[in-house]
Formats: C-alpha cells, structure tokens, sequence
C-alpha cells in the first residue's frame, strides 16, 4: 500500500478507455489525482485535452501506464512503445490494493466457471451477513464500487487483468482450473499459465491459496507464500446429495463448489448455513441455463461456452442432445468427442468456421447439419424431434467458440437463441 498522498504525486497514462479505463479516470477524480493523461487506439475524441500530444514521450517520463483488460501487448499499435515500458504497466485492479480501503479480499480465477463461483459465494456471504461488493470481469469494473473499509471483496479476475498487475495480494484466492484458452491475447500458454498465477504470486504467509489438485505441482514449483488449500471432490461429494438445487447439484458445478466449500470452511461457515443458502440461488444466465420446457423437449442455453472445454461440462451432463455448435473457435482448441458422442443425437454447424467443425465432428461419426445460423438450427432440430422415437430430448447451444462472427457478444447470441427457440417451439410442437 503507498500513502494516498504519495500516489498523488505520482503521474499516470490510462491506456485504453472502455468501461474499465473510465472506470479509472472516474477513479482519479473521485481521489482528486490529477497528474494523468489518456490515450484510446480508437476513438481519439473521448477526453480529448488529457490525451498527450506526444504518446511516445510521455511514455518516457510516466510513473504508471494503467492497462485495460482489452489491450494485449502482442496485438495493440502501439506494442512496441508499450513493451518497452512494461515495467510501469499496472490495472485497475492494482489501484485498489495500493489505496486498501476495504476489510478482505476474495479472488477467483480460471478458465472456466469463474463467473457462476463468485455469485455463489457473494450469495454465501450475503445469507450470513457479511457485508460484500462483488465486481471485476463479472462486470462492474472494480474501481467503480462503492467499497467500505468493513466490505469484502469478491472479484472475478480475468487472465487480462492479472496478466500486468503487480500488486494484488487477495486474502483468499482461488484458481479453478486451466485450460488453452485466450493464446491469441497472450501469445503462448505458458504465458497464459503464468498470468493465471499471478493470483498468488505477492500473497503473504497469513492469506490463502485455493488451487485445483491438478496444479498442485505448478504452486509449489513456483514457491509462492500463501497458505496452499487443495479442495477435494470426496469431501463436497458427502454433501451434494442435500443440496436443494437442481442447477447447483449437476455435475457442471462439481469443480465449482468443491472450491467454494474449502473456502468456507476457512471462513468457519457451517454445513447448514451453506446449505440452506443455495436453496435460493438462481444460476447465471447463458451457463447451462434450462429456459424453457414444452412436452418432452428440454432447451438449454450454454452459449458462455467459448471453448471446447466448457462446452464439454454440457456435453457430458445432456442426454439425447440436439448440439448447435459454432462460432469463432479459440485458437489451438480441438474438439474431443469420443466418450460423449453418445449423448450426441445431431449437430448443427453455424457461424463462419463451418469447415473447421465439420472436419472434427465427422470424425467421430456424428450426424450434422450446416444450418449456418441459430434461426435455421431451430427450425431444423424441430423438424428433426419430430422424427424421433426418443422419450426425453434437449436442445443445446453450446458453442464451443466465440460469438463475434455472428453477434456482438455471447449474451446477444443466447439472448437470441432463448428468443427463437420459443417463438418456434409454440409454433412446431
């Protein structure tokens, strides 16, 4: 922590202005620190009389360059200036640290199911009367709280984020899992890994590590400080049976609470508190969110599923399937289908990688259609239930890519799909 009238004098460049860099400047003028100046690769209109005439210069002579999420090293115009500096790069994440005005911190992290484990614990802590701010990639960029020095931090940390911080050290931190994702932002996956790492890397011997059991030999080669915590499958699988909540006892969530239930046991959170808390927990909508029923058809909208790794969880928990598949793949990401073709009745192929799922999926055998978008998959699999003598059937959009080629983002395409799945479904069935 540095004295907030010592980061007063300090000079500082918010690269990047997306919801995250504004968040920032808003930041500075709550905190009346005035030496900053902004730069966008963008739009060079939005705050206009604090961008630098000369970036290159000003990069020289700053204290701090404060990175958005968005930029990476590796694709920004500027990567040449920016690397050369990357000593002084930090986030926003790093300024709540360096002003501390909060009690304890929870971190989590991971390539998959970072968002769904926050909820839960914030919903945890809440039911007990913890006084709690949740934000981070979640959404609500974590200098735009209104943070309390007797509030706990729940943040969501993306591998954008930690990948230049310097000064985080959460009192609990969580990483969930590692798979290949994001290597176009970080170039390699070792550099991907070591971001994801970062989590832990300036914890203290009093703050706790909570690390899957398959990275286990990662955090100690690292020899890093904290307390390490492995959370046990075994020891959530003795209780799972008494969770009163469908969405929370499939087995998509296994990993997820197996962490959260280690957590909790640090935090002297008992059994029946925990469980009497999930009973009211609704799930995050887009991760295998079950939207909608008609007769025996079951419709499930897991279009956060950006990698095959996430799309797998789905997979394996969905029995007779009518898979919509598609999008823009992560880069190196290949699809494994062998011990859940079985679950897989039909795809259908969109977006503008057709090929590259094609070539996967009739490897395996698998019936498919390339029905290019989500109206045409719909109308299709409606026509294709009909046909079929089986009892119970499920409709899943679980993407296994990124939404950019057909939507703005992975909410418009689940919002989309919610849409056309019950227009058409009232209209076929």
């Amino acid at each position: 922590m540095i004295p907030v009238n010592k980061l007063k004098k300090k000079t500082f460049l918010v690269y990047g202005l997306g919801l995250t860099g504004r968040s920032v400047v808003n930041f500075f003028k709550k905190n009346k620190i005035k030496n900053f100046k902004v730069w966008d690769e963008v739009n060079k209109q939005i705050l206009k009389k604090k961008r630098p005439s000369n970036l290159k210069n000003f990069l020289k002579e700053v204290d701090y360059i404060i990175l958005s999420p968005g930029i990476s090293l590796i694709k920004s115009k500027n990567k040449n200036y920016l690397s050369k500096y990357k000593n002084k790069i930090i986030t926003d994440i790093d300024l709540i640290f360096l002003f501390k005005k909060f009690s304890k911190s929870i971190f989590v992290t991971g390539t998959n199911g970072k968002s769904t484990t926050c909820k839960i614990i914030a919903h945890i802590l809440k039911k007990s009367k913890f006084k709690i701010l949740l934000g981070g990639n979640i959404g609500t960029p974590i200098l735009s709280l209104k943070i309390k020095k007797n509030s706990i931090l729940i943040i969501e940390a993306s591998s954008f984020q930690l990948a230049y911080s310097k000064y985080i050290n959460p009192d609990y931190a969580i990483l969930l899992n590692i798979t290949n994702d994001h290597l176009d932002w970080h170039g390699s996956m070792q550099n991907y890994i070591n971001s994801k790492f970062k989590i832990f890397e300036s914890q203290k011997s009093h703050q706790y590590s909570i690390v899957n059991h398959d990275l286990k030999s990662q955090f100690k080669k690292r020899k890093l400080q904290g307390k390490l915590i492995i959370p046990h499958l075994k020891d959530y699988f003795k209780i799972k049976h008494q969770i009163k909540n469908s969405y929370l006892r499939s087995d998509i969530n296994d990993e997820n609470m197996t962490a959260i239930l280690s957590l909790l046991k640090i935090l002297r959170i008992n059994k029946k508190t925990f469980l009497n808390s999930l009973k009211s927990f609704k799930g995050l909508p887009h991760r295998y969110e079950i939207f909608y029923k008609k007769k025996n058809c079951l419709f499930i909208n897991d279009s956060k599923a950006t990698s095959f790794q996430a799309t797998k969880f789905a997979l394996k928990n969905t029995k007779n399937t009518y898979w919509i598949v598609g999008g823009l793949p992560k880069l190196r990401d290949r699809l494994t289908l062998k011990n859940l073709k079985k679950n897989i009745i039909k795809s259908y192929l969109i977006g503008k990688n057709i090929n590259f799922f094609e070539k996967q999926i009739r490897n395996y055998k698998i019936k498919y259609a390339i029905t290019k978008n989500l109206k045409n998959s719909i109308i299709q699999i409606l026509k294709d239930v009909k046909l079929s003598n089986k009892k119970n059937k499920s409709i899943l959009l679980s993407p296994a890519s990124a939404s950019y080629d057909q939507f703005l983002n992975f909410e418009k395409r689940g919002n989309e799909f919610k849409r056309l799945s019950k227009f058409y479904a009232r209209k076929f069935i």
